[in-house]
């Protein structure tokens, strides 16, 4: 279980910084018992900014508790490294052993427990996933590989394309609320870290698995370890029928996936590098996730994703360069392998960056500064400017004909400083982007926490952040949809407050916060006025401005469809309020060995929205308004772990039915469970998503899958 674990001294002076990294643990004088979270599941795992570098091999389950030299310890909340017990902002962190025990068998799944995190699935297990925080849609969140910026500037219903597999991940880092003076210009709302694991000595493991609607998932992994050096690579594949056929009986909620990662790492007392090289293709039906016109939506993304970071002590300063190149390409089809009804939309993003960061330490603190570029290049049949050369798309007789670049530059400058039981950190980012031609802009932040007793600590913050718009919504403007090049970027304000307890096996943490934006930027339609352009169009047009993507037509009036227009539109004032309770029965009850543990989460979020009779809303001013998820692990003879999760949404907003008929959403209730029997060398599990089989939609009009079993095995080994 986590320990928090405060300065107990009371004189008000600043700490000394020594060279090390852990300098502000200096003043314990021992090792700090820390660990990930034995809380069971991510939606309690309020950790107090910690991340904690395990290196195991992934060659069987890791204890959750456990003594780490304290120059194992990283706090992500800041640009600079931090002690876990004098972080100023909440980070919530699952880590191995809440992984393995989630009825999850996808990054997405597992996001689903965390009580402000909301996971709108639309289709089959790892099919196409929109993940938003605090009330925010896909596009306010930034999506971190070891650190690395995989964000897809085309669009954020792509952004979980993950090339690693659950069995490939050290633990997932969520931090809520605006951020950008600590991962960029794309975390608006908050970002999520997946990191992976790295080989501290030589194994591997193998898994297989299996169940309904044709459900079938395969993978290995391999570690090497040698002195100062370290590999380890890994492969997987998925697939599934889907739960649903089109009206002409074909299926249109299948999906099959294979992923690919290697990553290796150099590491010395002075020196540690690190690279990473991966892959991720999908394929799957699409139902009628962007149109009822077509319940045959077909879609393909291929993504390559690689990176190169060190970390090198030069005195009393470290550096840590980072330089990192990720490609995507995206095949969209209206009608499946049908482009001669609407031809196929293709798009190619390549991304490459730059981060230069630095710190030190001082008599009056920890310092860092840092600058890092971005460039975004994306060439496409629909997104962009002209290209002055189409250039050719490979395997097929077409040509990308437009395209866009953009390059984001960020300036960082923050300061940490520890003053008794007082912790605070401050800065700022300065953003400068090529597309909007805009000067430099500063958004500040400021954390702070202060350790009421050993157990109780108040923490506060304010922050700022931006985020550019997407390539779709500058320029997808096909019949349908009428995008806008001249949208200016999303800002974001946002205030915090709250108090945390962990003692005893209690850990509590309670939460309000309030966030202002501006210059929000949504699809929407005004259904007062019929299009009289379109009012003579078919429902099947030919031409592949008519027929790529209607966006989302669903909404007609008395036109076959009207348009849905990109706009910096909305105004959105949150208010939202966390509270969740874990209880670790292995440390509170330390006589009996069923009872593991027990959780409990609570979100509610209240939006002031400014809306307009008869304008309706794509992704916007959709939130969930009440979110409620608990989680209860036991332990059961000889060798059997039993973990039952449920969870209850209530969503603000509405979608149209194929009928054309528009409906509220209605809140629903899921029960999963997992049944495993873990051994030493091997897990042999059976699990159940949607328990009860309950009929609800989580998005727009597709209906998510009913009762959901699956079960499968996995083998460890050593070299």
């Amino acid at each position: 279980m986590y320990k928090t674990v405060f300065n107990k001294r009371e004189s008000l002076k600043f700490t000394h910084f020594s060279r090390k990294r852990y300098a502000l643990f200096a003043c314990l004088g021992r090792e700090v018992l820390i660990g990930t979270l034995s809380v069971a599941t991510l939606t309690y795992a309020k950790a107090d900014g910690v991340s904690v570098r395990t290196d195991m091999a992934g060659t069987g389950m890791a204890d959750s508790t456990r003594t780490v030299m304290l120059d194992e310890v990283d706090v992500t909340a800041s640009r600079a490294p931090l002690a876990a017990g004098r972080a100023p902002r909440i980070v919530t962190v699952l880590g191995r052993e809440e992984i393995a025990a989630a009825p999850a068998q996808s990054v997405n799944d597992l996001l689903k427990y965390a009580a402000g995190v909301d996971v709108r699935q639309r289709g089959a297990i790892g099919a196409q996933t929109d993940i938003g925080i605090r009330g925010g849609t896909s596009e306010h969140i930034a999506i971190l590989l070891d650190g690395t910026n995989i964000c897809d500037p085309q669009t954020g219903h792509n952004a979980f394309d993950l090339p690693v597999d659950i069995g490939d991940i050290e633990r997932i880092e969520v931090i809520e609320g605006p951020a950008g003076r600590i991962f960029g210009t794309s975390s608006l709302l908050g970002a999520i870290n997946i990191v992976t694991k790295a080989a501290a000595e030589s194994g591997g493991s193998v898994h297989a698995g299996g169940g309904s609607f044709g459900y079938a998932d395969a993978g290995a992994r391999l570690s090497l370890a040698t002195g100062k050096w370290s590999n380890s690579v890994s492969g997987g594949y998925t697939r599934s029928d889907g739960y649903s056929r089109s009206k002409n009986g074909h299926l249109n909620a299948d999906y099959s996936g294979g992923r690919a990662f290697y990553k290796g790492r150099y590491k010395d007392k002075d020196l540690t590098v690190s690279w990473h090289a991966g892959m991720s293709v999908k394929d799957w039906g699409s139902n009628t996730f962007y149109s009822t016109l077509s319940d045959e939506q077909y879609e393909h993304t291929l993504k390559f994703y690689t990176a190169v970071k060190a970390e090198a002590e030069a005195g009393r300063f470290h550096f840590l360069p980072s330089v990192y190149w990720n490609r995507y390409h995206d095949r969209y089809e209206f009608y499946r392998d049908a482009p001669e009804r609407s031809p196929f939309n293709y798009h190619r993003t390549d991304i490459i960056g730059l981060n230069l960061n630095a710190w030190f330490d001082w008599t009056l603190g920890r310092t860092a500064f840092g600058a890092e570029t971005r460039n975004e290049d994306i060439i496409s049949t629909t997104l962009g400017e002209p290209l002055d050369t189409p250039k050719h798309i490979h395997g097929t007789e077409r040509n990308y004909t437009v395209g866009l670049n953009r390059t984001n530059i960020s300036l960082y400058l923050e300061h940490n400083v520890t003053i008794g039981r007082f912790t605070a950190s401050a800065g700022f980012t300065a953003v400068r982007n090529t597309w909007s031609e805009m000067p430099f802009k500063i958004y500040p932040g400021i954390d702070a926490s202060y350790a009421l007793t050993t157990a109780l600590k108040a923490y506060a913050s304010f922050n700022m952040s931006l985020r550019m718009p997407s390539f779709t919504e500058l320029y997808y403007s096909v019949d349908g949809h009428k995008a806008d090049k001249h949208l200016k970027p999303e800002e974001m304000s946002a205030i915090e407050g709250g108090l945390r307890y962990a003692a005893g096996g209690v850990s509590a943490t309670v939460s309000i916060y309030h966030h202002w934006g501006k210059n929000m930027i949504d699809w929407i339609m005004d259904t007062r006025e019929a299009d009289e352009q379109t009012s003579g169009q078919a429902d099947e047009p030919a031409t592949e401005q008519g027929a790529n993507a209607l966006a989302n037509p669903s909404t007609r009036s008395s036109s076959p469809y009207n348009v849905w227009t990109s706009v910096n539109h909305a105004r959105i004032n949150s208010t939202g309020v966390e509270a969740n309770v874990a209880l670790d029965f292995r440390r509170l009850l330390s006589g009996q060995s069923m009872l593991r543990s027990l959780n409990a989460a609570y979100l509610y979020i209240d939006q002031s929205q400014r809306r307009e009779e008869g304008v309706q809303s794509l992704y916007a001013l959709e939130y969930l308004r009440h979110k409620v998820v608990a989680r209860l692990g036991l332990d059961l003879p000889p060798c059997l772990a039993l973990d039952i999760s449920y969870r209850f949404h209530e969503r603000v907003g509405s979608y149209t039915d194929p009928d054309g008929v528009n409906r509220h959403y209605k809140p629903y209730s899921l029960v999963d469970a997992r049944l495993a029997w873990n051994k030493p060398h091997y897990t042999i599990y059976v699990e159940a998503n949607n328990l009860f089989d309950t009929d609800y939609v989580d998005y727009g009009n597709v209906p998510q899958p009913g009762l959901w079993v699956m079960a499968g095995a996995k083998f460890n080994f050593k070299l």
